[in-house]
């Protein structure tokens, strides 16, 4: 971690000649600020859920959405925002999604009525983008040293807040209730408003010419709704019914049309033959398969077979969430800054196959040995170092260094819609599976985790190298 004291930044900027730049420990700190802003509205109103539901007299169901809306506008909002911070700046984009998280939050505060609190939610979800501009933030106000480690700073906190948040959100709806959360989160985002506001180089990012396209935003913005709704269906109504086949075949005509559109744009939001280079699509699916294998282990499969009673441990849900969730969060918190450490010395690549590998032999002791409730818990802990450090450090410093140059802030933010799209599909492909863990055991969703983690290691393997990767001079092309 010693890279981070290093303030010579010789990555690409776009900083005027004269312009002076904040310190790295400085500038990260207060990054950290507003991602942790976002994190805690992601976290500590998970336990929160059924005091919500209670206040407003709704089912388990419809008090889902508290969340669902929540990630789905910050799917997104994340390509929407970081593109267009290319022509309005870094600085003024984060403070438009802090304003509106801060709005929403308010609204929270006020809701008289779920749906009141849903818009809130909404808004609140947006601030998803804060990861990928704080990125590229840092991308271009730090040297490639500082940069990998204050990377793996920032994704440590994705994984949540060394796992007592949710632990807080409990103890706060239980001694002040839910809105007490909504106080919290409130003062945090003013906090890092004010921060971002004096810290933050207020130079445009002076990378775009141009117009923002919000035809493009508006049709992309579209498919993911089409697209999230079309594995919500599938999971619930069925890959084979009408509905899903709607949605389906609505999703496919929305991507024709986005595509046809941006063909046709001076300044697409994303350019087409971008979609299908190497770089982006490389990112984009190894995101997407190592959400959709290890994502639904850590956070749905394991907890399930832990407070089975019958066919797993038979663990309280406090006890269960201490045992199999906290110790990974924790360590992603200590080992995700020296992943980034680590790629200054060995490359963005080779970290990036280092957590795709270790992540996929994790999974498989954990199949393997399912039964045993201690290695189980091992191979858990193991995703912590591998999957929460490695893999979520290395897989967002190559977001933006592997972004196209006249688009920098396309590649971070699609990768973050990325996130939520493999986290659903992973949930919606061992749900089944999981459910029927009286008949075939857990060890078949593990296996089919395992199988998609197989996949994402392989497409690890096609990742190129970026262009100002010291490494890449060296003659494994690391």
């Amino acid at each position: 971690m010693t890279a981070l004291s290093s303030d010579a930044p010789q990555s690409v900027s776009a900083a005027p000649t004269g312009a002076r730049r904040p310190g790295p420990i400085l500038l990260v700190t207060v990054l950290l600020l507003g991602v942790i802003s976002f994190q805690l509205n992601a976290s500590m109103l998970t336990p929160a859920l059924p005091a919500i539901g209670a206040h407003f007299g709704v089912d388990a169901g419809q008090v889902a959405q508290v969340q669902s809306l929540f990630f789905l506008a910050g799917a997104i909002s994340g390509p929407l925002m970081g593109r267009w911070s290319d022509f309005i700046g870094r600085r003024t984009a984060l403070l438009i999604v802090i304003g509106i998280m801060a709005t929403g939050t308010v609204l929270c505060l006020l809701a008289p009525s779920l749906p009141i609190l849903l818009t809130g939610r909404f808004m609140q979800g947006t601030s998803s983008a804060i990861f990928a501009l704080s990125y590229i933030v840092l991308q271009e106000n730090l040297s490639r040293a500082a940069f990998g480690t204050a990377v793996g700073v920032l994704a440590s906190i994705n994984g949540g807040v060394a796992g007592f948040d949710g632990y807080l959100g409990g103890l706060m709806t239980e001694k002040l209730g839910f809105h007490s959360i909504f106080w919290v989160v409130l003062a945090l985002a003013l906090g890092a408003a004010l921060a971002i506001l004096r810290v933050v180089p207020a130079r445009h990012a002076a990378v775009a010419t141009g117009r923002m396209d919000w035809w493009g935003a508006a049709l992309l913005s579209t498919f993911l709704i089409l697209l999230t709704y079309f594995v919500q269906s599938g999971s619930e109504a069925g890959w084979a019914a009408v509905p899903t086949l709607l949605l389906g075949a609505g999703t496919l005509l929305n991507f024709a049309v986005f595509c046809l559109v941006e063909k046709r744009r001076a300044t697409p939001l994303v350019a087409v033959h971008h979609l299908r280079s190497r770089p982006v699509l490389t990112v984009i699916l190894s995101t997407v398969l190592t959400l959709a294998g290890v994502f639904a282990v850590m956070n749905f499969t394991v907890i399930v077979l832990s407070q089975d009673s019958e066919h797993g441990f038979g663990l309280d849900p406090s006890l269960s969430a201490l045992l199999y969730l906290t110790p990974a969060a924790l360590l992603g918190v200590l080992c995700a800054p020296l992943a980034g450490w680590l790629t200054g010395k060995i490359g963005w690549r080779l970290a990036l196959r280092i957590g795709s590998a270790c992540s996929l032999l994790a999974l498989i002791g954990a199949a393997f040995f399912v039964e045993n409730r201690w290695l189980v818990l091992a191979m858990i802990a193991c995703l912590g170092i591998f999957y929460n450090g490695f893999f979520l450090t290395s897989i967002n410093g190559l977001s933006v260094l592997l972004s196209p140059k006249e688009a920098p802030g396309t590649l971070p933010g699609i990768n973050g819609a990325s996130f939520g799209l493999g986290a659903s599909l992973g949930v919606v492909l061992v749900a089944p599976l999981v459910a029927r863990a009286s008949e075939i055991g857990y060890a078949t969703g593990l296996w089919l985790s395992a199988g998609i983690a197989a996949a994402a290691l392989l497409v690890s393997l096609m990742v190129p190298a970026p262009t100002d990767d010291s490494t890449t001079t060296t003659p494994e092309g690391n």
